[in-house]
């Protein structure tokens, strides 16, 4: 544990992503040059690369640790709780220093420890809990209550984690990239001979074939954001480029070999299990092939339609009903049927084919879906269908009609470019895609609730609830209905300012979140909305930010229900 404690402390006050770099460099050369602590390291990766640690112990008893541990009253301690916005910094903050010695390793305090107490009871945990923490030794508290409240966000992207190990094992960074692939994944016990093997070597046969199960690296584009009148001089004609719907769904890698498929999703989580109805399809496939697309929910089920139609997609709302299911019924398959887009052809006979341009990708993956639904018939696949333009101003007067088709935009992939790892920035033509989304639905909403947020936000109230007005002005029982929450989109200096607006007209506080006098209208933009049994405005929006501060609008003129309602889909109100 203290190697990892002292590895999170050097990266949670590294205030630049330089020194993170180094300190992970530092710390993984250390463990690489040292075989007992290689199951450790494993778990520091894991954590580091997005693996969630589970919350061991309930909230409730950790704040009665708070409270004993500390003997304050409970108010001060919730008052404390409010004021620092995090409840491991809070918890190492008040609890008295400790004098412990106890030395453990990662690897122990998860395996024997920390991932044994969700079978005990609560008076079990607690007295567990209280000895640990008496044991302790005080600089490894704070890592510690990281842990046990499954909250470990420090600033470090998984793209550093690879480019630190990368460094670490000489290798290059798109290998390791492919070696963390499915790393991070959801409840992986990590191990020794993981870290042994994201450090190892490049030996003849990794060089040489993947492993049967494991994706290739997403990559991933970049927004355009800049004029129309830009893209002619940037991009330069529109002929060199390949022009697709961006479509609103989940991201995936269809990979099949050795006889056996796996699904991925874009965060590397193996997500097989959760759509078996693509199993038809994937041993339908030739042995060898990998294919990228998107996932959709359509409706009607996957008929005799041709590759091309995409007739019936249904909203991303659908899919978000087929996700984190652990069991999926018939009749949620009959209801919710996926398919894959297919967009892109990585693999091919077991040949990587990424370095190819993309024009002839695109012809192979187009041969590719045409021969297997002519050998096999209907199946849940369609083919990425290409747009084609005659000018840039032509293809954006085509994209306006994305939001009625139920799609977010266009993808921009030049015709000699490769496929790459990650997300490149830059303009070069050749490396990077491009993103040119639709401008975001938005409404003017009304700041009801404020919450701290997190890291370097944890003294300022960034986090909020905005509602609109259930009736229009003059209407009888007019009221404000909460319908999304947003963090971002602010300065640093607003955020500020709004902070002290909302301890200025604060009404009530409810544990770490107050309740404000509706004095401040924002104007909030969203990419997409759809009906909701589950809230209370009966909506639900994707991706809310904040875009603009309204400080010229009267809070009784900010927007009302219908005017949410009218931006749903054609028949998305029932």
């Amino acid at each position: 544990m203290k190697a990892f404690a002292d590895l999170y402390r050097h990266l949670d006050q590294a205030t630049s992503t330089r020194a993170k770099q180094a300190a992970m460099v530092e710390a993984f050369t250390a463990a690489k040059a040292d075989p007992a602590q290689w199951a450790s390291a494993a778990w520091a990766i894991y954590f580091l690369s997005g693996g969630k640690p589970r919350q061991t112990v309930p909230t409730r008893l950790l704040r009665r640790l708070a409270v004993e541990g500390s003997g304050l009253p409970e108010w001060l301690v919730e008052e404390s709780y409010a004021s620092v916005g995090d409840l491991a910094e809070t918890l190492s903050l008040l609890l008295p220093e400790s004098s412990g010695d106890d030395d453990v390793s990662l690897d122990r305090w998860m395996r024997e420890r920390l991932l044994t107490l969700p079978a005990l009871d609560d008076d079990a945990r607690w007295v567990r809990l209280k000895a640990w923490v008496a044991a302790l030794p005080h600089a490894q508290r704070f890592a510690f209550f990281k842990l046990i409240t499954g909250e470990l966000r420090v600033g470090v992207s998984r793209l550093q984690v690879v480019k630190a190990l990368a460094e670490v094992a000489g290798v290059e960074e798109s290998r390791m990239a492919q070696r963390m692939i499915g790393y991070g994944q959801a409840r992986r016990t990590p191990s020794a001979d993981d870290f042994a093997a994201l450090v190892a070597d490049v030996d003849h046969a990794e060089g040489a074939s993947l492993d049967a199960g494991k994706p290739y690296p997403f990559y991933l584009a970049q927004s355009w954001q800049r004029p129309l009148a830009d893209m002619e001089a940037t991009l330069g004609r529109l002929q060199d480029w390949i022009v697709e719907w961006k479509f609103d769904g989940i991201r995936a890698q269809l990979v099949r070999r050795g006889g056996d498929w796996r699904l991925w999703s874009r965060g590397e989580e193996l997500i097989s299990d959760a759509y078996p109805d693509l199993e038809r399809l994937a041993r339908a496939l030739p042995d060898g092939v990998a294919i990228d697309g998107e996932l959709v929910v359509l409706a009607p089920p996957p008929g005799a339609a041709q590759a091309d139609s995409l007739d019936g997609l249904a909203p991303f709302a659908s899919l978000q009903q087929r996700l984190g299911r652990k069991a999926i019924s018939e009749k949620t398959l009959r209801e919710l049927p996926v398919a894959l887009i297919a967009y892109d052809l990585l693999e091919l006979g077991g040949h990587d084919l990424r370095g190819e341009p993309q024009r002839e990708r695109r012809a192979r993956l187009e041969a590719l879906v045409g021969d297997t639904l002519a050998a096999h018939g209907p199946l849940p696949l369609r083919l990425s269908p290409e747009v084609a333009a005659p000018t840039w101003a032509d293809l954006a007067a085509i994209r306006e009609q994305a939001r009625a088709l139920g799609r977010e935009g266009f993808m921009l992939k030049a015709r000699e470019g490769a496929y790459g790892v990650g997300r490149r920035k830059g303009d070069d033509r050749t490396d990077v895609w491009w993103k040119w989304k639709l401008d975001p639905m938005s409404v003017d909403a009304v700041l009801i609730y404020a919450q701290r947020g997190h890291g370097r936000r944890s003294g300022v109230y960034s986090d909020y609830t905005f509602a609109v007005w259930s009736a229009e002005e003059g209407a009888a029982n007019r009221e404000l209905v909460p319908f999304a929450k947003a963090y971002s989109g602010l300065s640093d200096a607003e955020m500020r300012e709004m902070d002290a607006i909302i301890r200025r007209t604060t009404v009530e506080t409810f544990g770490p979140v107050r309740s404000v006098t509706p004095t401040q209208v924002f104007e909030l933009g969203f990419e997409g909305i759809a009906p909701s049994k589950r809230h209370k405005s009966g909506i639900a929006v994707r991706f809310p930010r904040m875009l603009r501060w309204r400080r010229d609008k009267p809070v009784a003129e900010a927007d009302t229900l219908a005017s949410l309602r009218a931006l749903l889909p054609a028949g998305g109100d029932g």
